[in-house]
């Protein structure tokens, strides 16, 4: 059986790797979205389990020191992670996970899954491009914007540790090179390998 992917899809925060990661999920429903364990509070209509699990501070560090998480990092304010037993149940079952993260937490996973992680960086067309998006979006406070953007200088130079590129400039366009990206990747001899041995052991019986 065919092992399972780790999509990783990473961006400074208002980039749009969520809205991108949702229509991928929209449009191939074998794929699962990885939902992390957050300390942040639920912002409007995010549901338990569904959107992330949400659990307290003491939650989250008994199971930080457990060794539960495949990664956590702290961004924000907020501890975010992933369960380990989540990922490596879904890659041994052949499923593909879908993880909308950031880059701490995307380049742990390439260290500890190396051969099973998609990596997709998303960029904003410009800062002066994803200023505007954060404050459209209008979930967090004026100063908290301020420094997410002070932030995404930084965080943009981690594009390197990544695999793929996307600029983001047209939701279409954007969307249109992550499916080609999912599509493909399924077909490099590393992973389809198996349909070439399973033809030529057919031929020799």
């Amino acid at each position: 059986m065919r092992r399972g992917l780790l999509v990783v899809v990473s961006s400074p925060s208002g980039a749009g790797k969520t809205t991108l990661c949702r229509r991928l999920l929209q449009e191939f429903p074998d794929l699962k979205f990885s939902v992390s364990y957050t300390t942040r509070p639920p912002r409007t209509g995010e549901r338990n389990g569904v959107d992330y699990w949400f659990v307290d501070a003491q939650s989250f560090q008994r199971m930080v020191e457990a060794g539960e998480f495949a990664e956590w990092a702290e961004v924000h304010g907020n501890r975010y992670g992933t369960a380990r037993a989540a990922v490596e149940d879904a890659l041994v079952r052949g499923h593909d996970v879908l993880f909308d993260i950031d880059w701490q937490g995307g380049e742990k996973l390439k260290a500890q899954f190396a051969g099973d992680a998609v990596m997709v960086w998303v960029l904003p067309p410009s800062l002066q491009v994803l200023e505007e998006r954060l404050r459209r979006r209008a979930t967090d406070a004026p100063d908290v914007i301020g420094r997410r953007l002070a932030m995404a200088k930084e965080e943009l130079l981690h594009y390197t540790s990544y695999d793929y590129l996307i600029v983001n400039d047209a939701i279409e366009n954007a969307y249109d090179h992550l499916r080609s990206i999912y599509v493909a990747v399924h077909w490099e001899l590393r992973r389809a390998r198996f349909l070439a041995a399973k033809l030529l052991e057919t031929g020799n019986t």
